[in-house]
């Protein structure tokens, strides 16, 4: 076994380890594996083309992962990140269920595309799960931020 002490990745590990163990963590490793599984079936399918799809969500979502996980969006303030991540959420759930039902309708005789379909599905749902959790967020804070006067 290595030793995560006396390596300076361990804090860094660490750190991954107790982030997947959030709710949060736990979406967007989901959102990752998903995405790496429909880029394996729809790269294996005749109609590549659909794994763009794919890559782009699992680079988003690996993004999103890090900036969370080494809790940079406390450091870097221009960007809103909730914001930001709930315009990711949304737009990667329409992209897989429209694209996921696209290829299990035409997916005949291609059982790899019919595969990436199926799992796109659910990569969708889970990206509108994502999606709503993030809004339940916002709103949350929103009604924080407004319930103080400042007097």
């Amino acid at each position: 076994m290595v030793e995560t002490e006396g390596s300076p990745f361990g804090g860094c590990l660490e750190k991954m380890k107790s982030y997947v163990r959030t709710r949060k963590g736990t979406i967007l490793t989901a959102e990752i594996l998903l995405s790496f599984i429909i880029l394996i079936c729809y790269a294996a399918s005749m109609y590549g083309g659909y794994s763009a799809v794919a890559i782009c969500e699992m680079v988003f979502a690996i993004i999103f992962f890090i900036v969370f996980m080494m809790e940079l969006d406390k450091q870097f303030l221009v960007v809103n990140w909730l914001w930001s991540d709930l315009i990711r959420a949304a737009i990667g759930a329409a992209l897989y269920l429209i694209t996921s039902l696209i290829c299990v309708i035409g997916g005949s005789g291609d059982g790899a595309r019919i595969a990436g379909g199926v799992f796109g599905l659910v990569a969708g749902i889970l990206f509108v799960y994502d999606s709503y959790t993030i809004f339940l967020d916002i709103k949350s804070g929103r009604q924080h931020t407004a319930a103080s006067t400042g007097r």
